[in-house]
């Protein structure tokens, strides 16, 4: 009896192990060093317009991904010195069912840049949230599957592992809709006008697809493609967008005193830097800081900051849910802004992309807040005279504040090979 399970036991396992290669034979299919030896002809390791037409003819005529053969490290989280990595931890939205993983980012990675997750694989994630605007979207609008726009700028995507701020837990979106980082992922695809499929759709295309079976056993242990995989590794994806690699994250790291002097920003970035903080009267819940908390620069909730009298988009205030500051009388005009880590890269500005540049945003904080009934923001005093108000800056302090801003710029995070678009495509594609 002992032998006859001792035989079954190893049969399993055999069978185990022959899938696990099996696996990991047809990822390598997929590899840079596989498709540049079997379409790079001329052998300069890189794939011209020529050589991608194979690839893609040997395909089916389809784009595939060229993925590195030892996965990226997306579990590693690099901070600056200055940043309690405790603190941040307990910020970190992570659930405990969905932990970042190598592999489960590399299938996200791969999804995220997948048109093939479009009704007519025209879209993808990274359409809308481009690398080099720090993965939001340059135009005002975005473009759906079938040339649609949407009524809101592309958020960008820095950092939204680190939401839970000051106890807050506040939802993904401009309005906070998706609870969860997972339930955002799944919204765009089945939006009507975004991406347009259903999941199950998408999951039989995606079992199609000869690099998703093995990207997805590497990713959880079997081939089967699921909703909630997708969601969980696109998920793991965008938590591993971590940014901290500024110019103020390298000036604020503590010298031999423990202080930090700042001594390479210049005298306006200085300014700027004191005004974001203490505010232009020295008051600190006056300082750009009170909102956008450092070190993700992110919003511990949806806020209204004065941008109309009246809200077309009541953002917030669309959704059944309670005010969320006891102080105001609804949530009417109440967004949440993503971190300003790259904002100099993230232009146009606010949920409906109105401002296209930071001097413009810095503007309208000075001189352009309208006295909502659920303003945010509070100022010394309200001129009779104008309909407007704020914080009321000198030139000299906004051209101070625009140069602070840019200097949370992380250049290494906008052309990290790790969050690149790896399918191969063909120009102009």
């Amino acid at each position: 009896m002992r032998s006859r399970i001792q035989q079954l036991l190893f049969s399993t396992i055999a069978v185990l192990l022959a899938g696990q290669f099996t696996a990991a034979a047809d990822l390598s299919r997929f590899y840079r060093q596989t498709l540049l030896k079997r379409f790079d002809s001329n052998q300069d390791q890189q794939l011209d317009e020529r050589e991608r037409r194979a690839l893609r003819k040997a395909f089916g005529g389809i784009d595939v991904p060229m993925l590195p053969s030892t996965p990226f490290d997306y579990t590693a989280v690099h901070l600056p010195s200055q940043v309690n990595k405790d603190q941040l931890d307990q910020a970190d939205n992570t659930p405990p069912g969905n932990p970042l993983t190598d592999p489960g980012a590399t299938l996200g990675r791969v999804l995220f840049y997948d048109r093939q997750l479009s009704r007519n694989n025209t879209v993808a994630c990274g359409s809308c949230h481009r690398q080099d605007a720090g993965f939001s979207d340059p135009r005002r609008f975005s473009e759906g599957f079938e040339g649609g726009r949407t009524t809101r700028n592309a958020m960008s995507l820095a950092n939204l592992r680190y939401s839970n701020i000051l106890s807050h837990r506040p939802g993904f979106f401009w309005d906070e809709r998706a609870a969860t980082l997972e339930d955002q992922v799944l919204m765009p695809i089945q939006d009507k006008l975004e991406m347009g499929m259903t999941l199950p759709q998408l999951e039989k295309r995606l079992a199609g697809l000869p690099y998703y079976p093995p990207l997805f056993e590497a990713a959880f242990g079997s081939s089967e493609v699921t909703s909630d995989r997708v969601a969980k590794s696109v998920s793991q994806f965008m938590r591993a967008m971590v940014s901290m690699n500024s110019r103020f994250d390298r000036a604020a790291a503590p010298g031999e005193d423990d202080s930090a002097t700042f001594a390479g920003f210049s005298q306006q970035e200085k300014l700027g830097r004191s005004l974001y903080f203490d505010g232009a009267d020295g008051i600190a819940e006056h300082g750009c800081a009170h909102c956008h908390i450092p070190p993700t620069f992110g919003m511990m909730k949806s806020l209204n900051n004065g941008l109309d009298l009246k809200y077309l988009d009541p953002g917030l205030g669309a959704l059944d849910r309670p005010p969320n500051d006891p102080f105001a009388p609804s949530n009417d005009g109440k967004f949440k802004a993503p971190s300003l880590r790259n904002i100099e890269l993230s232009a146009p500005y606010m949920h409906d992309g109105r401002f296209k540049t930071l001097a413009a945003v810095v503007e309208h904080y000075s001189s352009g807040v309208h006295p909502h009934v659920n303003l945010g923001l509070a100022f010394e005093q309200q001129q009779a005279a104008r309909p407007t108000t704020g914080f009321g800056f000198s030139d000299k302090q906004k051209a101070a504040l625009v140069a602070f801003l840019k200097t949370l710029t992380d250049r290494q995070f906008v052309t990290d090979p790790r969050f690149s678009d790896p399918f191969v495509r063909l120009s102009g594609k």
